[in-house]
């Protein structure tokens, strides 16, 4: 890989996400489906690409990029630090046992039908395909690249190629499943700030911002005479991101042990973070929200190199298991909202359990593109109680992340199939005992702070 290959890969990204973006504000299906630029212009990265019409002079590496962008992002996640607000205890902690529940579902269910089914079907299929419907769907493209990654290490070729499909099925079960859920949720009463699905945005629609509705990306912390804001902020994510690179090649050389880069990004993002605060420079100098729009800028190449790079050859030799388990992801988180997410919330059930849907079939923006259409004001109090839930809940990502590729590439997937299943249905009765386990009429329930 040389510097040139680089830019030009870059480039035609660039390229192509731009035509993907006037696409999505131009063509009406593109905008009913909310299908995302970043997934149009992957899905043109691959047909251009040297696969089909080998038009568009791609690299070898882009196969690469995926997971090397997917260290910053982790970073980026990192250097915002842990955060505790206030918020509410009773729907703080329903909504934290629903998160959880639906998060383990995804790893409990997938790995058991892969040694019950899977196995029978077609008796070749790795051992680590179980992990990757999770990495994808409530994972996204970038812990798919990273799993798959980890996966690949640990011998089971073509694991990015395989956790890239299902994290682009789950993205559009998760744009079109939540419009469908949307359209029958108004028709049924059970929504609480819009009546009538007609009432979406046309900015929602297009992606393309009114100009009295746009906003600053974020602050300049620091002079452009002594270096660039955006560079500095740049600077912030690639020193845990080098380090993280550094350190895993290290142990893997002289330890003969892989660990997963993007883990050791975040606890080094976490840890520089801590170092910032301490120093009196994080809230004087370090604006999040800039850190958060580079984050952004990396998660739409991981979408787009993810989708560019899938090997045709992977996913057609393990297409029958692609299909059942893509299925068995679609009827999962299908079946989690109406479920855990109506048992789970009171008021307001619908708009918090839809974001939880959104987010548990690709990434954080899907469930924000729901929240918005359903809940445009932000009353319903979802993103603050996720926001606080999260910080209990990146730990438990990265452990599950972390070991559970090595479990299953180990021999105990049964053992971690059945612990995630226990995870999961042990909040029930937690739930109940509680006395966080709703049972009104869905039609019947109310508004955050109505007092029903």
């Amino acid at each position: 890989m040389t510097l040139e290959n680089v830019i030009l890969d870059l480039s035609i990204a660039g390229l192509l996400l731009f035509i993907s973006q006037l696409l999505r504000a131009r063509i009406r299906l593109f905008q009913k489906l909310f299908i995302p630029a970043s997934m149009i212009a992957g899905f043109l990265g691959l047909f251009l690409g040297k696969q089909f019409l080998n038009i568009l002079p791609f690299s070898d590496s882009i196969g690469s990029y995926s997971y090397l962008l997917v260290m910053i992002v982790f970073a980026a996640v990192g250097i915002e630090g842990v955060h505790f607000n206030k918020a509410e205890g009773e729907r703080l902690g329903s909504m934290f046992l629903y998160k959880t529940a639906v998060y383990f579902l995804q790893f409990g269910i997938p790995v058991i039908f892969t040694l019950l089914v899977i196995n029978k079907i077609s008796p070749k299929t790795n051992p680590g395909f179980g992990i990757l419907l999770a990495s994808g769907f409530v994972g996204g493209h970038g812990t798919a690249a990273a799993v798959g990654a980890t996966l690949e290490k640990l011998g089971f070729a073509g694991a990015v190629d395989i956790g890239m499909t299902f994290a682009t099925v789950g993205i559009l079960s998760g744009v079109i499943g939540g419009l469908i859920f949307i359209k029958w949720a108004t028709k049924k009463g059970y929504t609480q700030y819009i009546k009538d699905f007609s009432q979406i945005s046309d900015e929602l629609r297009t992606g393309m911002l009114k100009a009295e509705n746009q906003t600053s990306m974020g602050k300049s912390t620091v002079s452009s005479i002594s270096i660039d804001p955006l560079c500095w902020h740049g600077t912030l994510l690639m020193i845990p991101t080098g380090l993280a690179l550094l350190i895993s090649t290290w142990c893997y050389d002289h330890l003969g042990v892989s660990f997963p880069e993007f883990t050791i990004s975040f606890v080094l993002a976490l840890l520089f973070s801590f170092i910032l605060e301490k120093c009196g420079m994080k809230e004087k100098y370090v604006d999040t929200q800039v850190t958060s729009h580079i984050s952004g800028v990396c998660t739409d190449l991981v979408v787009f190199f993810g989708i560019s790079s899938i090997k045709v050859s992977v996913i057609m030799e393990y297409a029958l298991p692609l299909l059942l388990m893509s299925l068995i992801g679609i009827v999962l988180v299908w079946l989690t909202v109406y479920y855990f997410g109506a048992h789970m919330n009171n008021a307001c059930w619908f708009e918090r359990s839809m974001f939880v849907y959104g987010y548990s079939t690709g990434v954080f923006a899907i469930g924000m593109i729901l929240l918005r259409i359903l809940d445009p004001e932000m009353k319903s109090e979802t993103l603050p109680d996720v926001a606080l839930t999260e910080a209990i809940q990146t730990w438990i990502d990265l452990l599950a992340w972390s070991f559970g590729p090595y479990m299953l590439m180990g021999g105990q997937a049964w053992t971690f199939g059945i612990v995630c299943l226990i995870l999961t249905f042990i909040w029930i009765p937690v739930a109940r005992k509680l006395g966080w386990w709703y049972t009104t009429p869905l039609d019947s329930r109310g508004k955050i702070g109505s007092g029903t």
